[in-house]
């Protein structure tokens, strides 16, 4: 864009330069032109003042040599019926007939232009005082004006180009400025904002940019509210179940349902917790997936001990930081964790392995023959909703990461939760 309004600039500046300049340089000939005639006119008036005191040829001939056409062999003087006084270069046909017409006359020969210029003497004869002009003397300066005005055009279209490419900077910055910003807004950084610079258009785009980001943000913290306070209404139900459970006598299926109740209390209180978090500070701190995934496989071990599916823990020595918040990576787990639950049958075994390549769980179930539909909302051919796989996606391109399904190590489905960072899972 800077490089084309560059171009503008010179197109323009070139145009007016030479619909002022060739004018100027025309007019400049025509002066110079002008110039020599005059000097010709002023050579020829000193000498009809000289035939006008006497006509005598000796001092006609120190008249002539006086003047300084004359010294430079460029002066004559035709009396009638007599030779030149001087050095003649126009022929005599055109000096009989400037005589004859008895006016002024400018004719053109090789090399030059003779002026001629009639003077009446007494008895009604006529004298023609003859100026030779050469082309040298008749274009004396013109080339040097022209050089000039080249000069003067060359630096204008420098001068104006160098201008507008300093123009056209500030337009081109604050153009990929609010350009960034709205690239970095659509990939997810709400906190993103744009300095207003440049023409008042872009500066108001600037300003209404601002604002557009300012009210997305503050939208989706009242969603998040909102989420929070539908989360806590859970609670009042919850308590109701827990006076129920606490009134079963004691047993491990009373214990199981107690544990199982403080669980849930414990995930509605991180649920609420992430919720409420602005928008602004919800990317500001890392999670230990590690920390994260050992308390959900607390919670869905149980589950998977009733059912006898054997599962398997591969790494987790040592923490694994994500920059995605708690509460969502809880959601990001149980939608994966849940998967293996809500789609396979009973007694089915599953792998979980956590590293700094992210989450895999791999299942000895039947698979996932549409992955593409997995994460399709509604339509996840299986009977579900289809929310999980699509939340969990959600959340891992929201950090910059990915979600793939494929065929697992297990023989059955592969779910990845690939975040930023990580490279592509072997095998």
């Amino acid at each position: 864009m800077r490089l084309t309004l560059g171009r503008l600039a010179l197109a323009i500046t070139s145009m007016v330069a030479l619909a002022f300049l060739v004018p100027l340089a025309v007019l400049t000939r025509q002066i110079a032109h002008d110039r020599a005639l005059g000097e010709a006119r002023q050579e020829a008036t000193a000498i009809v003042v000289a035939l006008a005191v006497d006509t005598d040829t000796r001092l006609l001939d120190q008249a002539v040599a006086s003047t300084a056409a004359g010294s430079a062999g460029r002066l004559a003087v035709h009396l009638p019926g007599q030779a030149a006084i001087g050095a003649s270069r126009a022929a005599a046909a055109d000096v009989d007939e400037s005589a004859r017409s008895r006016r002024p006359t400018t004719v053109e020969y090789a090399g030059g232009v003779a002026y001629l210029q009639p003077s009446l003497l007494d008895g009604g004869r006529t004298a023609v005082i003859e100026v030779f002009v050469p082309d040298a003397e008749m274009y004396r300066g013109v080339w040097p004006a022209w050089l000039a005005l080249a000069a003067l055009a060359v630096v204008l279209i420098a001068g104006s180009t160098l201008v507008a490419d300093r123009l056209g900077g500030r337009l081109v910055r604050a153009t990929r400025e609010l350009a960034a910003g709205a690239r970095r807004l659509g990939e997810g950084d709400l906190s993103v904002r744009v300095e207003p610079a440049g023409p008042p258009e872009l500066s108001d785009a600037a300003r209404s940019f601002n604002t557009m980001a300012d009210g997305m943000r503050r939208l989706l913290d009242a969603e998040r509210e909102l989420a929070a306070d539908l989360s806590h209404r859970l609670r009042t139900p919850l308590t109701a179940l827990r006076l129920d459970a606490e009134a079963i006598p004691p047993g491990p299926v009373a214990d199981r349902m107690l544990q199982a109740f403080d669980l849930l209390d414990d995930e509605l209180e991180a649920i609420i917790t992430g919720a409420r978090a602005s928008t602004g500070t919800r990317a500001e701190h890392a999670t230990d997936l590690v920390d994260v995934l050992a308390d959900r496989l607390a919670f869905w071990s149980v589950l998977a001990e009733d059912q006898g599916r054997r599962s398997t823990v591969v790494g987790g020595e040592q923490p694994v930081q994500v920059p995605v918040p708690r509460g969502e990576l809880i959601l990001a787990i149980d939608a994966l964790l849940g998967n293996v639950f809500a789609h396979t049958p009973e007694g089915t075994a599953f792998l979980v392995d956590v590293s700094a390549r992210g989450l895999i769980v791999d299942d000895a179930g039947p698979g996932i023959a549409d992955p593409a539909a997995a994460v399709r909302r509604g339509v996840s051919g299986s009977g579900s909703t289809g929310l999980g796989l699509d939340i969990a996606q959600r959340i891992a391109q929201s950090a910059g990461g990915r979600l793939e399904i494929g065929r697992g190590r297990l023989g059955g489905a592969r779910v990845a939760l690939l975040l930023p960072g990580v490279p592509r899972p072997r095998g």
